[in-house]
């Protein structure tokens, strides 16, 4: 992980407030979250959380999760932000996913950016590493990050519940 200097800084930010801006859009009742695909300072992608392609009728934000049985990990009805970003990509600019970088947002109930967290999913880590994405930014409590998709990914393995 390394934090950006200030011309880095600047970019990272512009990208993680537009994010934030459409993030706004996105159909999921519990979060709303956005990722950006850039590469060479160009989006070449976007995607937010919502339920699969005409699966909006098959919404369980609202279910007991510890009903799972322990066997599924990921037990939100959506597509996460970063997996729509990347499929999506792949379906319309596949020359340009490799070694790019992806921008994660995720708003609070008011609108508002919030820290993203450490790296934790490991659906999406294995999904950026296999896409050729080169890094992964998020925003944490103190600073924006810059994680190589390779740490990442380790990361997200050893993240403490």
């Amino acid at each position: 992980m390394r934090n950006p200097i200030w011309q880095e800084l600047q970019e990272c930010n512009h990208f993680l407030d537009l994010a934030s801006k459409i993030a706004l859009q996105a159909t999921c009742l519990r979060d709303k979250c956005w990722s950006i695909i850039v590469k060479d300072k160009e989006i070449i992608w976007s995607g937010f959380n919502s339920p699969p392609a005409n699966q909006e009728n098959q919404r369980r934000c609202n279910v007991d999760k510890s009903k799972y049985h322990p066997k599924v990990k990921d037990t939100t009805c959506c597509i996460h932000a970063e997996q729509r970003a990347i499929i999506d990509t792949l379906k319309t600019n596949p020359d340009k996913i490799t070694w790019s970088r992806l921008y994660f947002v995720r708003l609070n109930i008011d609108g508002n950016i919030e820290p993203a967290g450490k790296p934790y999913c490991t659906i999406c880590s294995k999904m950026t590493l296999d896409s050729w994405i080169s890094e992964f930014v998020l925003l944490h409590p103190e600073w924006v990050c810059i994680y190589d998709t390779d740490e990442y990914n380790k990361l997200s393995f050893e993240y403490d519940w």
